[in-house]
């Protein structure tokens, strides 16, 4: 059997292999180029979201208050121009879902203040900037309902209660615990009753639309049905609708004076695009302005926040630039000039057989079809605890070390080297901590200023809270561990046989992404065909939605792990560097079931 010693072959046209002293002058250019442009980008994208948040006079608040026993909570307020202590404003308590953040809910959150509502994005227990542990105080719906009423420039007698997904358990629970307190509901991807809610009833919450999708990834908790496409005969459904018969979609039920008004909308589309739909958004504008008095009416369809996640997308890619342009930049100083010195000699391209598409085959897919198991079984092994504070992160870190070591044993099968690479530790650790902290920093200041983080949909990055912080180095050592192994053994075993930088960049974001969207194609072609996900656990659904982060962020792993390979001929900076960003990543964007 052939063995795989060979660390640079994949580097013959590279500064390292060029320019042994130092890097190379056209490297250098483009380096500055991506600095430089990174941070352009970043701007325009923060600058783009932040004016259209604040549209028309709106004001945006990072309001923080304390909850039911002392506990920190965390909300964004956004204050129309139009509501004062004079002229009180109709509000809205908006909360997103499980895994997310008050910013999730910008786009229900710009539309409602746009039309003088007063709202108030919240952060549940356990996400973003609240305490831990998620679930707690009736997830902080009721205190966020007490905060928003405290408001002098909020009128109490016209306050809507909007949520998705568990965010809609939240506000079904402060509905229930002051029924007096708001005057119409609207649930998006979500439901009243068991596992986490009071039982709705025919007036049970006062004017509620509900907003399931066709496609929704959860019908059986929701709406205790096989379909999301049959929530319209949902019997638990017909108990909060008064009706024996299917419900009609877009036909108002009972009497909106009297608190009993409902109504139903099933957009064609999945459960987390409800975030993102200006369908579904446009039924929750559409419901509160028949519900509450106030407020400036427009058409539902008179939409502008895809403008702001627009920018925040576009400030997402510019980080990614910034950040390689960074690290680029700073292999430049003569302390990090080593670090571009190749380990071992160059060695050709060697002829792609049989076994080495093979091997690419498996690398895509062993990652992708040991997802669920690895995850489930992560979840069995290691519970939420005060070191490992966030369940669904450490499936993610068990699955991370189960594919880790798999390619330990293939490695040493074929007989290659492990360690082989692994030298300038410190520098390698300096370089990548120095690149993260000054990102880091940029990050930071944008919320600072403008208020406004990094995301596109659900996926983000934001500076972490004292909680996440905490938890951070734990999980980073696991995934420094991964992208070490998972950078050793695809450099070694696969890189050497492609030539070109854009040879390697396409294999690498084929054999790290490839898997995960033809995993993704699998489950979503069945859920969009049969209206069902494959699935064989209750959090199966959930790991699904988790899986579509795999795409983007293993995606921009490819791309930064050849952008430095290329460089240094080294896998630590890059094992180093990408653990650091997707550890923050994990920790801001998954929930903590436990406080650190």
């Amino acid at each position: 059997m052939q063995k795989h010693t060979s660390v640079a072959p994949v580097l013959a046209n590279s500064p390292a292999a060029a320019n042994a002293s130092g890097p190379d002058t056209h490297f250098s250019k483009r380096s500055a180029w991506l600095l430089w442009g990174g941070l352009l980008i970043v701007l325009a994208g923060a600058l783009l979201a932040h004016f259209i948040q604040t549209a028309g006079g709106v004001r945006i608040q990072d309001v923080r208050f304390t909850g039911a026993d002392g506990t920190p909570m965390s909300a964004h307020l956004y204050i129309p121009a139009s509501a004062t202590s004079k002229t009180p404003a109709p509000g809205i308590l908006a909360v997103h879902g499980y895994f997310n953040s008050r910013e999730a809910q910008s786009g229900f959150a710009i539309e409602f203040a746009r039309r003088g509502y007063v709202v108030l994005a919240l952060d549940q227990t356990g996400h973003g900037y609240s305490a831990p542990p998620a679930f707690a105080n009736a997830f902080g719906g009721i205190d966020g309902l007490k905060y928003l009423r405290s408001l002098d420039f909020v009128d109490k007698d016209n306050i809507g209660l909007e949520g998705h997904s568990m965010g809609g358990w939240t506000v079904v629970n402060a509905a229930a615990a002051m029924p007096d307190a708001y005057r119409a509901l609207v649930l998006e991807g979500s439901s009243t009753g068991a596992p986490f809610a009071p039982e709705g009833t025919p007036d049970f919450p006062r004017n509620l639309a509900v907003v399931f999708s066709q496609y929704d990834e959860f019908p059986g908790i929701m709406w205790q049905i096989g379909a999301a496409k049959d929530v319209a005969s949902s019997k638990k459904l017909w108990s909060v609708f008064s009706t024996d018969a299917p419900v009609e979609t877009g036909k108002v039920y009972g009497d909106i004076e009297g608190g009993t008004a409902r109504i139903l909308h099933t957009p064609a589309i999945t459960h987390p695009m409800d975030h993102i739909s200006p369908t579904a958004i446009g039924h929750a504008i559409d419901w509160f302005q028949k519900t509450l008095k106030g407020g400036n009416p427009r058409p539902a369809d008179d939409q502008v926040w895809h403008w702001k996640e627009t920018g925040t997308a576009i400030a997402l890619i510019g980080l990614v630039a910034f950040a390689l342009g960074l690290f680029a930049t700073l292999l430049r100083l003569p302390y990090f000039q080593s670090l571009c010195t190749p380990a071992v000699a160059e060695a050709p391209a060697q002829a792609r057989d049989g076994k080495w598409w093979a091997t690419v085959i498996a690398s895509a897919l062993v990652p992708a079809l040991t997802f669920l198991p690895l995850c489930r079984l992560g979840g069995d092994l290691l519970p939420a605890s005060t070191l490992l504070p966030s369940l669904f992160v450490n499936e993610i870190a068990f699955w991370a070390l189960g594919n880790a070591l798999i390619a330990l044993i293939v490695l040493r099968v074929v007989g290659t080297k492990v360690l082989q690479g692994f030298d300038q530790i410190a520098r390698s650790a300096v370089i990548a901590l120095i690149t993260f902290g000054v990102t880091y920093s940029l990050v930071a200041a944008v919320q600072f200023f403008l208020t406004v983080d990094m995301r596109f949909w659900f996926m983000a990055f934001k500076p972490m809270s004292a909680w996440q912080a905490s938890a951070f180095p734990v999980y980073l050592l696991v995934f420094a561990v991964f992208f070490a192994v998972l950078f050793r053994a695809h450099f070694a075993m696969l890189g050497q046989r492609v030539s070109g930088a854009v040879g390697l960049y396409g294999l690498s974001v084929a054999t790290f992404a490839g898997g995960f969207v033809l995993f993704l194609g699998v489950e979503y072609g069945s859920l969009l065909l049969g209206h069902k996900l494959i699935e064989f656990h209750m959090f199966d659904p959930l790991r699904i939605i988790i899986a579509i982060n795999f795409v983007p962020v293993m995606a921009a792993v490819a791309i930064a792990g050849v952008f430095i390979y290329r460089r240094t001929a080294r896998v630590l900076p890059a094992a180093f560097l990408c653990a650091l960003f997707v550890t923050w990543y994990m920790v801001v964007g998954q929930a903590m079931q436990s406080a650190p």
